[in-house]
Formats: C-alpha cells, structure tokens, sequence
C-alpha cells in the first residue's frame, strides 16, 4: 500500500491493481474503523475521508495498514446485457488508437463478458472491467462539457456508460436506450458492484427489446407538472406561501447536502457557501439544516402569499421590498426581513460573489430525495429547479425566535466580482508528483481567469500557460473530493464544486484548503484566482 496525502481530512491509499483495491474495500466495510466517514473506491485507490477529531491521519495508515488483504473477489450471478447502436463520435479515432477497423472495436466490445468494478462519476455510472485486452484508450486531451445520456465510452482498459447527460472525457463509441439510473426502481442503478455485463450490438438483432430481455426495464420517473392555480390557491389556505415571480438565472433548494451516498455514485451536493446557507436558517430561527433557496445571479423575485419572514445572505446584491401598493425600498443581507401578503421581495445581479441564499422562518415544504432536499445538478437528483409561478408553501414554525447576527458572525471573507482577484490557499497532493516542478509553481505564481463554462460541478479555469506533467501516461480513475484541482492534458485546471463528479481520471494538482471552500463557490465568472500553497506535498507524505 501507498498513502497520499489530500487534505486534513481526508488520505488516498493506492494499492497494486484492481482485485487488492476491492479486498481492501471489503476488508474496511468489514471493520468499520472509527471516524472514517465515506470510502470512494476506484481502480487502484479508495479515497478515505475521515473526522480527525475523532482518529489522526497516521492512527487511520496504521488501521488501514492492518488490513488482511488475502481472499478473492465474488463475481455476482446477475448478467445484465446492455444493447448498444455503435455509432459514438469517436469510435473512427478509437479504431485508429487501437489499429483495428471500427468493425472490430464493436465485435471485440461486445465479444467479451465485463464486469462492474465499482461506480462513481455520477449516480448510476459503473466502472466497467475485464474486457477485451486491447481495450487501453487513452481520456480526452479536453472533456467535452455535455455527453449525452446513454454513450457507451471507453477510457483506460474501463467501460462504462453515462447515466445521463454530463461532462465528460471518454471515448464515444456508441449509445443505449437503457436507463443506467432511475429513481422509480428499489435499486435506482441498473448496474450494481459484482453484476456481469455484456454489450449487445442492436444493429444485430431484430429489436432493442430482444437484445436487452436480460436486462431490467426502463422505468420513466413520472413528469412533475405545475399545480394549477385552483390547486395552488387551496394549498395556500393552509398557511403562508412564497410565489415564484421570477427564478433569475437558475434557482435551486440546497441543504448540507446528502453525505454518506458514495456507494451508490452520489455525491454530498448541497449549497455551494455552507456558512452563508447556515447564516439564513439563524436569522429567520430554523435549524442550520433546513433546507433554503439558492440563487445564482440576479433576478430571483419572491411574492408573499400571507405573512413571512425571510433572510437573504451570501453573494452581494441589492435586495428591494415592493408592497401590495407599490411602495419600494431597498432592505438589508443578513437580517431577518418581515413580509406582508403581497410584498415582493427581489435580488439584483450581484457586485461580488455569485451566489444568495434566501430562507423563510419555517422552511420551504419540499421532499427530500435520498435524505435531502439538495439538487445536484450533474447527477440530476434532488427537486427540479424553481419555476416562474411555482408556489412554494412555508411550513410552520417550531420556534417564534428570529436571530440577529452580531458583527462578528458576519463574513469576514472579501467576496470577489468579476474581473477582480481573490487567493485561496491549497494543500499540495495527492497527484503533485505527476507535474513539474514548474508546473507545480507555476500553479502558485500565475492567476487564472474562472471561465464561462464554470457551474456547480466546478469552476473551469485558464491560464496563460498550460500546467505540464512528469508523468504523460494515463492515470486510472481514482476519487475525488470537494476543492480538487484536476488538471486534464490539456493542463487547463478545474476547480471541483459542489456537484463535482465522485472520481475523475485526471490528476489531481492540489486541493482548495477546506477554510476556503465557501469562499471558492462564491467565485463569479470572469474572476481571477491566484492559488496559495499552504502545505507541501513533501510536508505531508512523512506523517502518513
């Protein structure tokens, strides 16, 4: 075993290939060492997050070390067979890789049993091995930003297929009707750890039903629809509502996310600035995990459907209040703001930061999805995004206390507007020896612009020079936590958000310091960043 160092909470461990990582996975769910908090495995690494309040860093190597990894690995009896339609983008390119026809890639993909190996990425995306032994694609020089849902992709020796549209940099060699992820099922993801797994070119057969026979149905989660207003009406009489006037650029419910999901491929999600999220629960006397709205820019415009009161915190934006009778005024961030039935309370397009929060003493009545009210916008779990004219009804208050946030609880952080510059301290690893020396100060030295392709999932950066790497060969997917600094070959980083996909194939640089976690989901785009090492990769791998 190898141990990297992450950050404070959290180690990488590498082992020597495929079959040691599963023994070790086993050997760990098994033990279950106190304070380990989420195991994400991978090809030749599990990612341990842990509490280091509850067991150091070298307590977890030597627990870890202690691990007995003899013994095999079952295969499970279930065989699900995956029809495909070869007609991926890349398969021409994937040929010429391999030099063999596009013929051949097709018959040798679906001439072989895979198996999955384990999933992340997304919820329902399964690592797909022991296929054909030619198969050994190289990713992408530059993930594309949006493959679409169902590609069948190739990348290292794995297989795999999206679950449903996402950023991505595999192979594309062909696409299936058959739903890798449906929340409607007792087992939303079709592809379980173990399961056997054979490829079927639809080309072939008579139809995709008769290929796919072996495979479980594709149930439709049913289409939410819009209350109609009759609808809407009766449900305000119970009690006080907010009314959707306008969403602004993208308006979601965020929570502290759904932790302790890894095993089915979800990541945490949750709101993108946690302190500002907990700050609006206090104002308005709701627990710190109730869920809230998140905003995006400007223009989210709430109307009051009975009395309410709401607090706004996070990025900085003018907050106005406009009465039944027109009258207009500009109200303060973090402070508890009483609405009467038929105020308007609206968010402009803020100076700084990027992102508002706005609770309502109560919470919103919202359903939660695996255990929260999160929307995870790349695994596309968690309610759907607000809409103009949706009511949002207000359940009542356990508690009639409204807080008022002393100075000292205020951010202290200088939030950054577009264009201008804000520094956030990185931890060095675990990949850091896979770049230059220049690459690695050249990550410190130059600022990098956060790009228009930038969301949840991460903040997509330039620089004027490319990171370049020590090491050119292809890095098997291995996990990956919030603040990770991925640098793809194109050695343009990405900075990993909320939404950030669970493993990822490129190496990782660094990772935002967990201080500096709420500061980075308030970057807007068209910021500059300027990244600040504040422990050395050379000064973390001796204590581990």
């Amino acid at each position: 075993m190898r141990f990297l160092p992450v950050h404070r909470q959290a180690i990488l461990v590498e082992l020597a290939d495929l079959q040691q990582t599963l023994l070790l996975l086993g050997a760990l769910q098994a033990k279950s060492i106190p304070g380990v908090q989420e195991l994400v495995p991978a090809a030749r690494t599990i990612l341990v997050q842990f509490a280091p309040h509850l067991i150091t860093a070298a307590e977890l190597v030597k627990a870890i070390a202690g691990c007995d990894l003899s013994g095999s690995v079952q295969r499970s009896d279930v065989l699900v067979q995956i029809p495909v339609r070869y007609e991926g983008e890349d398969l021409a390119e994937v040929a010429e890789i391999l030099g063999i026809t596009a013929e051949e890639v097709v018959r040798r993909h679906t001439g072989c049993e895979w198996s999955v190996a384990f999933t992340g990425f997304a919820p329902g995306f399964a690592y797909l091995s022991g296929g054909d032994a030619i198969f050994n694609v190289p990713r992408r020089a530059t993930p594309r930003t949006k493959v679409p849902a169902g590609a069948v992709a190739l990348a290292g020796t794995f297989s795999a297929v999206y679950p449903q549209a996402s950023p991505g940099g595999w192979q594309i060699i062909g696409v299936t009707d058959t739903a890798m992820w449906d929340l409607a099922r007792d087992l939303p993801a079709l592809l379980q750890p173990g399961y056997r797994v054979q490829f079927v070119d639809a080309a072939t057969q008579k139809s995709a039903s008769d290929a796919s026979s072996d495979a479980i149905p594709d149930h439709k989660v049913p289409e939410i629809h819009p209350e109609t207003e009759q609808e809407q009406a009766a449900t305000a009489l119970k009690g006080s509502a907010l009314r959707v006037r306008a969403t602004g650029l993208l308006t979601l419910f965020q929570d502290l996310g759904r932790h302790g999901q890894a095993g089915q491929g979800v990541s945490a999600s949750g709101a993108m600035d946690q302190a500002a999220f907990k700050t609006a629960n206090r104002l308005v006397g709701d627990a710190s995990q109730v869920p809230v709205l998140e905003t995006v820019g400007g223009g989210l415009s709430l109307q009051s459907v009975g009395d309410n009161v709401v607090a706004v915190t996070g990025a900085e934006a003018p907050i106005s209040l406009t009465t039944a009778g027109g009258q207009r005024w500009q109200v303060p961030r973090y402070a508890a703001i009483a609405l009467a039935d038929g105020d308007v309370l609206s968010i402009g397009q803020p100076t700084a930061g990027a992102r508002c929060y706005v609770a309502v003493r109560g919470g919103y009545e919202v359903a939660p999805v695996l255990g929260s009210a999160s929307t995870d916008t790349l695994a596309h779990v968690g309610p759907p995004a607000l809409r103009s004219g949706q009511l949002l009804v207000v359940q009542p208050a356990q508690k009639a206390v409204v807080a008022v946030v002393a100075d000292t609880a205020l951010p202290v952080q200088n939030l950054p507007a577009a264009g201008g510059e804000v520094v956030l301290d990185v931890e060095l690893g675990p990949r850091t020896d896979w770049f230059t020396a220049e690459a690695v100060a050249l990550l410190a030295s130059q600022r990098w612009q956060v790009t228009p392709q930038s969301n949840r999932v991460g903040l997509r950066l330039a620089g004027e020079q490319a990171l370049t790497r020590a090491i050119s060969s292809e890095l098997p997917s291995e996990g990956t936590p919030l603040g990770a600094i991925q640098v793809p070959a194109s050695g343009q980083p990405v900075l990993f958000l909320a939404d950030h996909p669970l493993t990822g194939g490129y190496p990782v640089i660094g990772c935002v310091a967990l201080h500096h976690l709420d500061l980075a989901g308030q970057i807007p785009v068209g910021a500059w960043i300027r990244f600040n090492p504040v422990r050395s990769f050379e000064e973390l791998t001796p204590t581990l």
